[in-house]
C-alpha cells in the first residue's frame, strides 16, 4: 500500500494531465493559435483573392488587344440611350479567338463588371458637367463571329445610360454627357436619332454626311471641351429618304410659278387702280362723242394726247378734270385733286363761270361744276 505522500503525488500528476487535455481545444480555437486547421482555412481565401485580381487584369488586357472598337449610341425620345460597344478581333488565329470567346462566356459577370466600371468613370464626368442624375444599368455581353467582309470575332457589350441627352420639346441635344471623352485610334462613335427625328447639326463635323446617323472615326477626329455635340430635331419619319428626295425637286417650281402668278396679279390690280379714273371717263367721253356732243374749244383732243398738267392754265386744268369725270365734278374734289386752296379754287371757278365755260349748281351742301353741254343734256 502507498503511503500518504505517494498518493498525493499521484493525484497532482493526474490533475496536471487533466488540465492540459481540457485546455488543448481552447488553445487551438483562439485567434492567435496556429495549427493544421488554421493553415487549411486561410490558404483558400488568399488563393481566391489572388485569382480574382489576376482574372480582372487578364480581362482588361484581352479587351485592350482588340483590333477595332465600334461604339453605337441609340438615343431615345426620353433622353436615355442604348450603348452597343463592339470589340472586334481579327480571327487570324482560331486558337486565340476560341480561348477568348470561351473565357468571356465562362466569366460573363466579371467582364460586364469591368466594362461597367470603365464607363462609370465617363458617366461621373458627364454627370458633373450636366448636373443630371445618370445611371448605367442592364449591362450584358455576348460573343459572335462574322465572315464578311473579313473574319472577325466580336465581344459585344450592351447597356442603358439614363438621362444621357437633354430633351426640350421637339429637340434633343446629345453628347454633353461624354464631356472629356476621347476617341482613340481604331475606334468609331456613331449616334443614331430616335424614330421621327433628324440630325440638325453636329460638332465636330462628321466624317460622313449625316443621313440617319452621325459618324466619327478616331483616326481623324479629336474632340474639344464641348464635343461631341449633336442636335436632333423632330422632323417626321426619316426612314424613307427616297420619298423626300422625290418631293423636293417639285417644290422650287411650285414656288416659282406661285411667285410669278402673284406678281402678275399685283401688277394687274395696280394698273387697274391707277387707270380706273382715266378709263371710266374715257368711256363716257366716247359715248358723248357718239351722240354728237362737242367738246369745248381747246379740249377736243383725246385724253391720251392731252398736254401734261404743268403746261395747262388753271382754267384748262379744271376743264380737263371735268372731261375726265364725264362733265361733272364736285368743287371740293377739284380742291383735293389739284392740291389747291379753297380760295384759289373758288376764284378760278368764278372766272370760268363768268366766261360761260362751266356751270355751277348745288347738290345738298356742295357745289357741283359741270360743262354747259352736260347741264343742257340733263335739262333735256
Amino acid at each position: 500500500m502507498m503511503d500518504a505522500r505517494g498518493l498525493w503525488t499521484l493525484v497532482c500528476i493526474l490533475a496536471v494531465v487533466g488540465c492540459s487535455v481540457a485546455l488543448l481545444p481552447v488553445a487551438s480555437a483562439t485567434p492567435g493559435g496556429v495549427g493544421v486547421g488554421d493553415v487549411g482555412s486561410e490558404q483558400p481565401v488568399l488563393q481566391e483573392t489572388t485569382n480574382e485580381t489576376e482574372q480582372t487584369a487578364s480581362e482588361s488586357e484581352q479587351l485592350d488587344d482588340a483590333d477595332e472598337v465600334h461604339i453605337d449610341v441609340f438615343v431615345h425620345e426620353n433622353g436615355s440611350a442604348t450603348f452597343v460597344v463592339d470589340y472586334r478581333f481579327e480571327n487570324d488565329s482560331d486558337a486565340n479567338w476560341t480561348d477568348l470567346q470561351a473565357d468571356v462566356e465562362a466569366n460573363a459577370e466579371a467582364y460586364t463588371t469591368e466594362e461597367r466600371a470603365d464607363w462609370s468613370e465617363i458617366l461621373e464626368d458627364g454627370q458633373n458637367e450636366t448636373e443630371r442624375d445618370m445611371e448605367i444599368r442592364n449591362v450584358s455581353v455576348v460573343t459572335d463571329v462574322s465572315s464578311a467582309p473579313r473574319e472577325l470575332g466580336h465581344v459585344e457589350f450592351r447597356f442603358e445610360w439614363t438621362s444621357f441627352a437633354y430633351v426640350e420639346l421637339n429637340r434633343i441635344e446629345a453628347g454633353d454627357a461624354l464631356s472629356g471623352f476621347t476617341l482613340p485610334s481604331d475606334t468609331t462613335l456613331q449616334v443614331f436619332p430616335p424614330d421621327g427625328y433628324v440630325v440638325d447639326a453636329a460638332e465636330p463635323s462628321p466624317d460622313d454626311p449625316p443621313e440617319e446617323a452621325v459618324f466619327w472615326d478616331g483616326d481623324g477626329t479629336e474632340f474639344t471641351e464641348d464635343q461631341p455635340w449633336v442636335d436632333l430635331m423632330e422632323g417626321g419619319n426619316v426612314s424613307d429618304p427616297v420619298d423626300e428626295s422625290d418631293a423636293d425637286p417639285g417644290m422650287p417650281w411650285v414656288t416659282v410659278f406661285g411667285a410669278l402668278a402673284l406678281l402678275v396679279a399685283v401688277g394687274a390690280v395696280g394698273w387697274w387702280i391707277r387707270h380706273e379714273e382715266i378709263l371710266a371717263p374715257s368711256g363716257d367721253a366716247n359715248e358723248s362723242e357718239s351722240t354728237g356732243a362737242t367738246a369745248p374749244s381747246g379740249t377736243d383732243d383725246s385724253h391720251g394726247d392731252s398736254p401734261p398738267p404743268e403746261l395747262l392754265s388753271n382754267e384748262e386744268r379744271i376743264l380737263q378734270l371735268l372731261e375726265q369725270r364725264g362733265g361733272r365734278i364736285k368743287q371740293q374734289e377739284v380742291v383735293s385733286k389739284l392740291d389747291w386752296t379753297e380760295a384759289k379754287t373758288s376764284q378760278v371757278v368764278s372766272g370760268l363761270r363768268e366766261d360761260d365755260e362751266i356751270e355751277v349748281f348745288r347738290i345738298g351742301r356742295e357745289n357741283v361744276l359741270s360743262l354747259p353741254d352736260e347741264r343742257a343734256g340733263d335739262e333735256e
